[in-house]
């Protein structure tokens, strides 16, 4: 398995997981804001670094509102976008890098791998702290690890 075909299917565990957060999220009521707030960070900074990959000015901030509606919209549009970059890219591609300045101010130049890389690990920290703060409140977390994707049976959950 090549380098591009690790990360594309680490882009596609998180497409996964983003979907399975985000219909928890609707499900239940009662979820709290910073639980939103949370989720709606990693859709945010999976936004503006696509927008970097993609040479465009992001449409959304890194720590975007909460409102779930415009959160799952745009999750959508995210998750489509990836989907559609990955397929433009070759192994070749993955050594280029991005120049942006981030939203410290400060201009940094980073490989496409390794941005990659980075925002798939990020959304997975922060799907942690959703699931966290769902079960803090007595909600239903969402099983999003790794294994249950490639397994296709979610791993066990607790309260």
């Amino acid at each position: 398995m090549t380098g591009l075909d690790q990360l594309r299917r680490l882009w596609s565990h998180a497409e996964w997981a983003d979907a399975a957060l985000l219909a928890a999220l609707e499900r239940q009521p009662g979820v709290p804001e910073d639980a939103l707030r949370e989720y709606a960070h990693v859709v945010g900074a999976e936004e503006v670094w696509l927008a970097r990959l993609q040479g465009r000015p992001s449409r959304s901030a890194v720590w975007p509102g909460p409102e779930l509606p415009t959160v799952a919209e745009l999750g959508r549009a995210v998750r489509a976008g990836y989907a559609s970059y990955l397929t433009t890219l070759s192994e070749h591609d993955l050594g280029g890098s991005v120049a942006y300045v981030n939203s410290a101010g400060l201009a940094f130049t980073t490989p496409i791998a390794e941005i990659l890389l980075h925002v798939a690990l990020h959304g997975q920290y922060h799907r942690g702290k959703v699931n966290l703060l769902l079960r803090r409140e007595g909600l239903d977390p969402a099983p999003v690890d790794f294994i249950g994707f490639v397994r296709g049976v979610p791993a066990a959950t607790t309260r």
